[in-house]
């Protein structure tokens, strides 16, 4: 089995869609790696999990599936055997029987993370200030606004259910610890990767490096794939 024998599933977080993804896809697309995104609806864990396999479903072969922070929850929830290994991009990896909120809320929230509520439909919306100072402050201009534009507000039901056996503890996994991350703290990040028994890649970037440092994130990637051929 080669590279190109593995397709890619990438699963976007809160506050994002898949174009959030559009700077790896195309480096890997670039290398004659097959890329999709997994258009989540964020209404809850079980509905994102439902997309995630519809989406595994449209590919062929094996798949290595990468989740950019809350969609580390959903990859894990997949129990599709063609799932070689997992990649978890600045992700929250509850464990069997924990909520994405109870690791999300381990520690104390950095001083520039923003207050979360949801709003009169019972959503969770980012403000629109907290791109620029907690969700991807090393973003230029331009990438902040349609970070912005495009957002999808997450539901209170992706995050206070209870997760069952996760994926993590029967595939190899990889993760990118983001040491300048002020919406997951990175202590959290290098514990949770620690309690996978993940291998660690830590680099001094924001929360979302799918956007501000993509060749890292496919470098991880690229790095799971051989890491899955070579079993």
């Amino acid at each position: 089995m080669s590279n190109k024998d593995v397709s890619v599933v990438l699963a976007h977080g809160a506050w994002a869609d898949g174009s959030s993804w559009a700077r790896v896809i195309a480096a890997l697309d670039a290398e004659g790696i097959n890329a999709v995104a997994a258009p989540l609806p964020l209404t809850s864990l079980a509905d994102d999990v439902a997309a995630l396999n519809r989406t595994l479903d449209r590919v062929e072969g094996p798949v290595v599936l990468a989740g950019h922070a809350y969609a580390g929850a959903v990859i894990a929830g997949t129990r599709s055997p063609r799932v070689k290994g997992l990649v978890y991009i600045a992700a929250l990896a509850p464990d069997e029987g924990e909520t994405v909120a109870d690791v999300f809320y381990r520690l104390p929230p950095h001083p520039f993370a923003p207050k979360l509520a949801p709003d009169a439909n019972g959503l969770i919306w980012l403000p629109e200030s907290a791109f620029a100072s907690a969700f991807a402050q090393g973003a230029r201009s331009e990438d902040l606004a349609v970070l912005a534009a495009v957002q999808r507000p997450i539901s209170p039901a992706c995050i206070t259910v209870p997760v069952g056996r996760p994926r993590w503890k029967d595939v190899p996994s990889w993760f990118l610890v983001a040491e300048d991350d002020r919406m997951i703290a990175p202590e959290t990040q290098r514990s949770m990767a620690a309690r996978m028994q993940a291998t660690v890649r830590s680099h001094a970037v924001d929360h979302t490096p799918i956007v501000t440092a993509p060749k890292l994130v496919t470098d991880i990637i690229r790095e799971a794939i051989h890491g899955v051929t070579e079993h």
